[in-house]
C-alpha cells in the first residue's frame, strides 16, 4: 500500500507500507513546519519506517522529514491514498499567512459539513425537481432556476446545521470514532462551530421563508427541530435506536422528497398531487434512510460502547446489523422490480428492472466481501460507503425511470 504526501510547494513524495484510511486527510502539525502528523490508529503497518523516524505525539505519530525517503519493495496490491501535509505556511516566507489560515478554515468547514451527506441532499433535490419538470415540460421557465438554486442552498444549510450540531455534542465520541472530523481533530473550535451552525440555521430559514411560503417553511423548521433533538441534551434521541431511526428516515426520507416535490409544483403554479414515481422514490428512500440510520453505527461501535451510547450495533453486533441492513435494501430492490412489472404505465421496466437487479447483486457481493474480511473496521467503512453510493445511484436514475 502506498501513501502519497503532497507538499504545498514540491512534487509528491512517497512512503511505502504505511496504511491509513483516505478520510483521515488532512492532518497538520502546526508546530513543526517539516513534520507530518498521522493519528496513531491510522497507521496500520510501520515495518518500513525506523523507530527514529517516528516522534510520539498526543494525537498520533509524527513522521520526521527523514522518513519521507523510506522505501520498501512494492506489494502485490497497491492503492494510493493522499493526505495533505500542512506545514506552518509563512515560516519560510513562501506564501501569505492570512491566505493559509483562510485555506485551513475552508478545509475544516468543508469537513464540518460532512460532504457525503451533502451529496445525498443535493442529488435528492435535483432529482425531485427534474422529475417535476419532466412531468410538466410546458411549464419550464428559466426564471425558476434561481429559485431552485436558492432551495438547494437552503437544504445544504439545513444539512450543515444538523450534522454540525451533532459534532458539537459528540466531541468525545468523535475523538474515538471519527478523529478526522474538524472539532475532534482540533482544527475547528467549539465557539467557531457554534457560530457556523447558528449561521446555517438562520440562513436556511430566511431563504425558505422568503422564497417558498409558510407551509414549506414549517416543514423546513420541523426538519431542523428533529435534527436538534437527535443530538442535543436533554433530548438526545440518538440514545434510543428506534427513535433515532425514525428521525433520520423522516428527515432524509419523507421531508426531503415530499418538501422538494411540493415546492417545485408550487413554483410551477400547480397544486400538489402524488405521482406513482414520486410515491415510489419517497417510500424507497425512507426505507433506505432507515438502513443508513442502522448501518451508520457500524464503524462507531468502539466509541459508542466507551461512552455507553446504546445502538443496535452495540446490542446485536456488527454482523447481525450488516445482514439486517442488507436484507432491508434487498426488499427495496425487490419492491422496485415488482413496481415496474405491475405498473408498466408509470415506470419504464426496460430500465428500472435491470438497473435494480444489478444494484441488488452488487449489494450481495459487497455483503459477501464484508463477511470474508471478518468485519474489520476497514471493511465495515468500505461497506458503509458502498451503501451511500447505492443511495446516490437511486437518485441519479430516478428521473429516467
Amino acid at each position: 500500500m502506498e501513501l502519497a504526501i503532497a507538499l504545498p510547494s514540491s512534487s509528491s513524495l512517497r512512503i511505502s507500507a504505511v496504511s491509513i484510511r483516505p478520510e483521515a486527510a488532512p492532518y497538520c502539525s502546526r508546530n513543526a513546519p517539516q513534520q507530518f502528523r498521522l493519528p496513531a490508529y491510522k497507521v496500520a503497518e510501520l515495518g518500513a519506517l525506523k523507530s527514529s523516524h517516528l516522534l510520539s505525539s498526543s494525537n498520533g505519530f509524527i513522521l520526521s522529514p527523514i522518513a519521507l525517503s523510506s522505501t520498501t519493495s512494492t506489494t502485490k496490491h497497491r492503492r494510493r491514498f493522499s493526505i495533505w501535509a500542512c506545514s506552518e505556511v509563512g515560516t519560510a516566507g513562501s506564501s501569505d499567512p492570512f491566505l493559509s489560515k483562510v485555506s485551513q478554515f475552508k478545509d475544516a468547514f468543508w469537513r464540518f459539513l460532512r460532504p457525503h451527506t451533502i451529496r445525498g441532499t443535493a442529488l435528492g433535490s435535483v432529482s425531485l425537481v427534474a422529475r417535476a419538470l419532466i412531468e410538466n415540460p410546458n411549464l419550464i421557465r428559466w426564471s425558476l432556476l434561481l429559485k431552485a438554486l436558492s432551495g438547494l442552498l437552503a437544504l445544504i444549510c439545513g444539512n450543515g446545521y444538523i450534522v454540525g450540531i451533532n459534532q458539537i455534542y459528540d466531541i468525545g465520541i468523535d475523538k474515538v470514532n471519527k478523529p478526522y472530523l474538524p472539532i475532534a481533530a482540533g482544527d475547528l473550535s467549539v465557539k467557531s462551530a457554534w457560530f457556523l451552525v447558528l449561521f446555517l440555521a438562520v440562513a436556511g430559514v430566511l431563504i425558505v421563508g422568503l422564497n417558498f411560503g409558510p407551509f414549506i417553511s414549517a416543514l423546513y423548521c420541523l426538519g431542523l427541530f428533529l435534527g436538534t433533538i437527535y443530538s442535543v441534551p436533554p433530548f438526545r434521541m440518538k440514545r434510543y435506536p428506534v427513535v433515532a431511526f425514525l428521525i433520520i428516515a423522516t428527515v432524509r426520507g419523507f421531508l426531503l422528497n415530499y418538501g422538494v416535490y411540493y415546492a417545485t409544483r408550487a413554483a410551477l403554479g400547480l397544486p400538489f398531487e402524488w405521482s406513482s414515481p414520486v410515491a415510489f422514490i419517497t417510500t424507497f428512500v425512507t426505507l433506505f434512510a432507515l438502513v443508513i440510520a442502522i448501518t451508520k453505527d457500524l464503524p462507531d461501535v468502539e466509541g459508542d460502547r466507551k461512552f455507553q451510547i446504546s445502538t443496535l450495533a452495540t446490542k446485536l453486533g456488527v454482523r447481525n446489523i450488516a445482514f439486517l441492513g442488507s436484507a432491508l435494501l434487498l426488499i427495496n430492490y425487490v419492491g422496485a422490480v415488482l413496481a415496474a412489472i405491475y405498473l408498466p404505465q408509470a415506470f419504464k421496466g426496460g430500465l428500472m428492472i435491470p438497473v435494480h437487479v444489478v444494484l441488488a447483486l452488487s449489494l450481495v457481493f459487497q455483503a459477501w466481501l464484508l463477511e470474508r474480511a471478518n468485519y474489520t473496521k476497514e471493511a465495515i467503512l468500505a461497506f458503509y460507503r458502498f451503501i451511500w453510493n447505492l443511495f446516490y445511484s437511486e437518485y441519479i436514475i430516478f428521473p429516467f425511470i
